[in-house]
Parts: structure tokens; C-alpha cells; sequence
């Protein structure tokens, strides 16, 4: 069956129903108004006495027809399907994003998780075959993407992320770490695998430097990334049932969260050209330039063939259909032969 390559050019066919079609009817009503005013109706026969309606309907409808010539070759139709082996070359990079409710602190605006994702959307516009995928972590962790070139599946996952994505609040980084290298990675590949741990390092007794340097000992790279304060700490923003905002609070007092820049250096640190970078509500942190320098620079492998379906282009033809009817209405006068 034939395929299209761009649906939305098909809006512009309403342009053709709705513009095109009462713009002209509109300018032939004008263009006898503006004769009646010329001269009296007896006299405009004479004078137009070789000047064929018909004839200018038929070259109304020309350019109409080109123009939706046009419009079809804008759509890109395609045909003659066949199967095609595409063999890349990239790196399989895993997402692993706090989703604790101290993501929820707003020392970078709108707030800790929602900067991350809209970090992790830029970043994804620099990626050219690498595989990702994303794991959310807090008490517990939890694969929400496997490994996939397919971008906007990611995009539609990440938009529906947030702080209700586990079950179990706190933040064990060294649970999500191990989940992720067991769950995500294939155990036959040992290079080329990067994990980016997004968090602000609040870790609970799951001994994330150890679960690094199990990692590293497999072959991955961890890129840290910690997002917050690391001197004051910041309160938690609790919505109430209410809808009114407060912050967190344990035993009547409010609860700061700070980062934890030391452990995630050494978690960064402990595997093979692991790197630590930080956000901060004083400094301007970009995690597609992070990701260009770090990861897209870095050593590729062949990753595995996936099957994709290759088609012929045909708007070359309706292009050309759409210049042959300007030219020849160019070419038809209105006036027959007397």
C-alpha cells in the first residue's frame, strides 16, 4: 500500500476547500462588479463578446489542482516497500533519575526533577544511534524505557515520570546502580555502556560506591550528575490536600535536603572514566553539551542490525504534474477564437 511520509502536509488540502475556492469565486463576483461600473450592460457584451467563462473557470481549476499537486508532494508519498538491515554504530547509555520527593526541592527552578528532565529532553537532540534507556529509582527502582533508539517512545515515557513513579520513598542509589546493570545491560557486551545518574545524592545505607566499582569491574562508565545546594540545603514542597503549598517537616522540624557532592565524586569515580558534574542554583549546567562532550566523542560499537522497511519517494512525480498545469494555464488565454 502506498505510505505518506509527512501527514500533516494533508492540512493544507483545507486551504485548497476553504481558501482557494471562495477566493476565486469571490474575484470573478468583483471583476463584474467592476465592469458594471465600466460601462452598461448592453455595451459589456460587445466588449466581451470573445471572452470565454469557461475558459477562465478551467484555469481557475488548474491552479487549484496544482496547487493540491503540491501539497500531495509535501505529504511525500512513497511506495514499493521493502525491508532493509540498518547497522549502527553508538553507545547503550542508561537514564537513571532520582524520583525521591527531594527531587521536589526548588533551588533550580521549577524544581530538581523537572530541571532533569527538560536537561535529559536537550540532551537527547545530540544523540545519532545511541541506545537509552531510563530507570527511575527512589526506595525501590523500577526500568521504565529499555535500551532503544526509538526517541520519541523515550520522550512519551519521560513526560509521564515524576515523583509517583516508585513505591517506596527514600533514595538507595546503590540498589538502582545494581538494578540497573543487572536489568537494563546485556551481560555479553562489556564496553561502551554508560549510566547517567541523575540525583541529588541523599543516599540510604544501599552502599553506592561499592555497587560503582561492581559496575566499573563489568565495564561501565558512570557520568554523576548532583542537582541542588550542598552547603544549606533546601526545604521539601509538600502540597496539601487543600491544594495549599507547604514543606516537609519530621518530629517539627523542616526537613533540608543538601547534596551529597562527596559520595557521588566517589561513585563517579570508581569506575573507568567516570565523571562527576554538578547543578547548582548558582552555576548554568547544560546535559547536552555535557553529553557531547563526554559520550558522543567516546568509542562506538557495532550494535546490533535492527530491521527497518525502505521505500521509493514519488513527489518528484506530482511535482512535476503540479509545474506542467501552472505553465499551461500560463499558456490558456481566456479569450476563444471569433
Amino acid at each position: 500500500m502506498p505510505q505518506l511520509g509527512n501527514y500533516d502536509a494533508l492540512w493544507l488540502l483545507f486551504a485548497a476547500v476553504l481558501v482557494l475556492g471562495p477566493a476565486y469565486a469571490w474575484s470573478f463576483w468583483r471583476k463584474g462588479q467592476a465592469l458594471r461600473c465600466l460601462a452598461q450592460r448592453h455595451l459589456l457584451k460587445r466588449i466581451n463578446a470573445s471572452v470565454s467563462h469557461g475558459r477562465q473557470a478551467v484555469k481557475a481549476a488548474m491552479l487549484v489542482t496544482a496547487f493540491v499537486m503540491i501539497v500531495i508532494a509535501l505529504s511525500r508519498p512513497m511506495s514499493n516497500p521493502r525491508p532493509k538491515e540498518v547497522r549502527r554504530r553508538g553507545r547503550d547509555v542508561v537514564i537513571l533519575l532520582d524520583v525521591s520527593r527531594s527531587m521536589l526541592a526548588e533551588d533550580i527552578r521549577p524544581n530538581r526533577l523537572e530541571r532533569a528532565k527538560i536537561g535529559i529532553r536537550d540532551m537527547m537532540t545530540q544523540m545519532a544511534g545511541d541506545r537509552i534507556a531510563i530507570v527511575t529509582f527512589a526506595g525501590d527502582s523500577t526500568v521504565r524505557c529499555p535500551l532503544t533508539t526509538d526517541y520519541a517512545f523515550v520522550r512519551m515515557v519521560l513526560d509521564a515520570i515524576g515523583t509517583e513513579s516508585t513505591a517506596l520513598g527514600g533514595t538507595r542509589i546503590g540498589d538502582a546502580i545494581r538494578d540497573a546493570t543487572k536489568k537494563v545491560f546485556d551481560d555479553r557486551v562489556r564496553d561502551c555502556r554508560d549510566v547517567i545518574l541523575i540525583t541529588d545524592g541523599e543516599d540510604h545505607d544501599s552502599f553506592p560506591v561499592e555497587a560503582a566499582e561492581a559496575a566499573g569491574a563489568m565495564g561501565v562508565r558512570i557520568i554523576a550528575i548532583g542537582m541542588g545546594d550542598d552547603k544549606e540545603g533546601t526545604p521539601i514542597p509538600v502540597i496539601g490536600p487543600d491544594g495549599r503549598k507547604t514543606y516537609l517537616e519530621y518530629e517539627g522540624q523542616m526537613v533540608r535536603s543538601k547534596l551529597d557532592s562527596a559520595t557521588l565524586r566517589q561513585v563517579a569515580l570508581a569506575t573507568p572514566g567516570g565523571q562527576y558534574l554538578q547543578m547548582t542554583p548558582h552555576t548554568t549546567f547544560n546535559l547536552d553539551e555535557m553529553y557531547e562532550n563526554l559520550v558522543g566523542s567516546a568509542e562506538r560499537r557495532m550494535l546490533d542490525p535492527a530491521m527497518t522497511v525502505q521505500y521509493d519517494e514519488k513527489f518528484q512525480l506530482f511535482l512535476l504534474a503540479a509545474v506542467v498545469l501552472i505553465v499551461w494555464e500560463a499558456l490558456v488565454s481566456e479569450r476563444r477564437k471569433v
